[in-house]
């Protein structure tokens, strides 16, 4: 049985309570059952972890190797600011989505910039909690192309 990893970074705790004009009103577990029943369909595992901290974002990101199919990654603010995190994305093999519930680009200017994208294998924005389905949908077909 092949595994998926869903990481949520900061704020991400919040879904459902902070601000649900912009990123809705399903908590963080409704995402993660979303997805776990879609990748389940598949016969692979979801590992779904949440965490304020980049450190621990960028462990799970450098442990995922040779574990995971792939990451479907929320990084949450630390999309525009975290060298580090492009750095442990770009060390590893492993695929990653960037996903954000809200189309970053008709927000504030300084969350038009990912430090991300250049190294992840694709980037969803805007379609709401649907951008992870999306993404786990991408990391089976291509897992299921390769073998």
């Amino acid at each position: 049985m092949g595994k998926i990893l869903l990481l949520n970074g900061p704020n991400l705790n919040r879904l459902g309570k902070r601000e649900p004009e912009v990123y809705g009103h399903e908590t963080l577990k409704d995402v993660e059952e979303q997805v776990r029943q879609l990748v389940e369909t598949k016969h692979f595992h979801l590992d779904a972890k949440q965490s304020n901290h980049e450190g621990e974002l960028i462990d799970w990101i450098h442990a995922a190797e040779g574990e995971y199919a792939g990451i479907i990654f929320n990084p949450g603010a630390y999309t525009h600011t975290s060298i580090a995190i492009r750095d442990a994305i770009s060390s590893v093999t492993v695929p990653v989505i960037e996903v954000h519930i809200s189309n970053v680009h008709k927000r504030e200017s300084f969350r038009h910039i990912s430090m991300l994208a250049p190294v992840c294998a694709g980037q969803i924005v805007g379609l709401g909690t649907t951008g992870y389905q999306l993404a786990a949908t991408y990391l089976l077909e291509e897992k299921e192309q390769k073998g």
